[in-house]
């Protein structure tokens, strides 16, 4: 499996986001403290993403035609 490409940026948002998560200070959309670290990540991922920075697409988002 190959890796995915992260822009250094990208990578250092998510750090950012991690270190929220480890103070146990990040919270969801919703409003409720994070406690799953895939959902960290996942969330980190998409603010990433959300500032235009580089970060790969969902594996399963393909075009629809």
């Amino acid at each position: 499996m190959a890796t995915r490409k992260y822009s250094e940026k990208a990578q250092d948002k998510i750090g950012d986001v991690m270190k929220e998560f480890k103070e146990g200070k990040l919270k969801s959309s919703s409003g409720e403290k994070v406690t799953n670290r895939k959902q960290a990540i996942a969330i980190g991922i998409s603010e990433a993403g959300q500032k235009g920075l580089k970060v790969p697409k969902k594996p399963g988002a393909k075009s629809r035609k």
